[in-house]
């Protein structure tokens, strides 16, 4: 519970010590002290941190809001009520404008200032409760959450420390999918200057081009059929912080010349609408595609990449840096025994050697889902090295029983020995292998799109002809 505390800057001592009295009867915890300069030792120097101040507005020394002014970027989250004696309007819009709670007129009723000082208190307990839960959220996505101890994850987050402390205005996180690129992304934005702000976050693949672009601009009501009223789009929820833009190197060409406008401009234009609204904010572009590679086959536009790629994070392949396994591997179990009730503590040398061999295509996801299945299914304290499961790349289980019925369909077993994934991956491996790695083909087979398909065969890194 936090404690009542009230810090009263007043220069007539009968005035302080009867509000002092009065306060201290409610089981607030009173600090009293007459000027300007009293006051700043009292917050700066001996870090006083009241709810609220209840201060007059001119004292011996000065004007009190000065040393609000002086000292705001330095407070903790206090409500400021101002008692005066003059009424000066110019002082009561200043004290507004520099986030005063409120201001009141000498002499005013004890019972009046004290439903003031109430109500500033609720609000600064509001303030810090969401101070603490922004702190606590923040820790979760801090540089230290990168575990490993390779070289490769050293110089990431070496990188990521100086990246956070400068404004970057965009930038371009790749690396080959379940590497933790959106993990990046969040230990960028929570750890750097707009952690206070949103970070909004959107599957450029996930949405078709023109729901993509609704969603990033917004609409107004009647833009298009169903748009009963206006959205916000997802540029305009991020104002002042970041907006995360995942699988980038999906978006369709047309769609990328707007965002190309919005980025270098920083103002956007909901459809449907004449006016153009100013925004602020940073943008982090995650890609497990080579954008290089999208560029010189005009698959990706040339301006749009370099305006994007700022500066560039390589997130590492979980195969590139296979001893990190050592912390890595223990940790995530550690976190499924918590989540499943279960107490595994034990890793047989079999098992290691298995994990040590593999080289994990689908990166830290695919660790973190084998181990989730080991934890669940484990009946001891020994980890169950038969639910590992891996394999050779490319290369189906032994007891997946995937067969071919007269070249017409599949037989897939329902019997837990294939994950969702591991299905999909097999069934875009035979439609493949059928049509001798022709993509467009296997699309028409699958009753796909041949960008769908491609994203899938880029995904799950199968070998296909474009």
């Amino acid at each position: 519970m936090m404690t009542n505390t009230l810090l009263i800057i007043e220069d007539e001592a009968l005035l302080s010590s009867e509000l002092a009295r009065f306060f201290r009867k409610s089981d607030w915890e009173v600090s009293i002290v007459n000027s300007i300069q009293q006051a700043e030792i009292a917050l700066r120097e001996e870090q006083f941190d009241p709810l609220v101040v209840l201060s007059d507005m001119n004292l011996p020394d000065g004007n009190a809001l000065d040393l609000l002014d002086k000292l705001k970027p330095e407070l903790g989250n206090s409500e400021w009520i101002f008692l005066t004696g003059y009424g000066s309007v110019a002082d009561s819009v200043r004290a507004v404008r520099l986030g005063a709670y409120d201001f009141i007129e000498k002499p005013c009723s004890l019972e009046r200032l004290n439903l003031l000082v109430e109500g500033a208190a609720r609000s600064a307990r509001a303030q810090r409760r969401l101070q603490a839960q922004t702190a606590t959220q923040n820790s979760h996505y801090s540089i230290t959450s990168l575990i490993g101890n390779s070289s490769a994850m050293q110089a990431l987050r070496s990188m990521l420390t100086q990246v956070i402390n400068v404004p970057f205005s965009s930038l371009i996180v790749s690396g080959e999918t379940g590497t933790g690129k959106g993990m990046v992304a969040r230990i960028l934005h929570y750890s750097g200057r707009r952690s206070h702000a949103p970070l909004v976050e959107i599957n450029c693949a996930a949405l078709p081009r023109e729901l993509l672009e609704a969603e990033l601009f917004g609409y107004e009501s009647g833009a298009f059929t169903g748009a009963k009223k206006r959205h916000r789009g997802l540029f305009e929820q991020a104002h002042t912080g970041t907006l995360f833009l995942d699988e980038i190197g999906e978006m369709d060409l047309d769609l990328q010349s707007k965002l190309l406008k919005a980025v270098e401009d920083l103002r956007i234009r909901r459809l449907g609408s004449e006016t153009e609204i100013s925004v602020d904010v940073q943008i982090i572009a995650a890609t497990n595609l080579d954008l290089v590679e999208k560029v010189s086959r005009g698959l990706f536009r040339r301006d749009l990449y370099h305006r994007l790629n700022v500066i560039n994070i390589l997130v590492p392949a979980l195969r590139e840096r296979k001893q990190d396994l050592q912390q890595l591997v223990p940790q995530f179990v550690a976190t499924y025994n918590r989540k499943s009730s279960k107490n595994v503590i034990t890793i047989p040398d079999e098992a290691w050697q298995l994990i040590q061999a593999y080289d994990w295509p689908g990166n830290i996801r695919e660790l973190r889902n084998v181990l989730e299945r080991c934890v669940l299914l484990a009946n001891g304290q020994n980890l169950p090295t038969e639910w590992l499961q891996l394999q050779p790349p490319g290369k189906a289980p032994a007891h997946a029983g995937l067969i071919n019925s007269n070249q017409a369909g599949l037989f897939i077993p329902l019997d837990g020995s294939l994950s969702l994934h591991e299905m999909e991956k097999f069934i875009i491996q035979e439609a493949l292998n059928r049509t001798d790695a022709n993509v467009t083909a296997a699309a028409r087979m699958l009753g796909t799109t041949r960008e769908t398909l491609r994203y899938r065969v880029q995904k799950y890194h199968l070998k296909c002809k474009f």
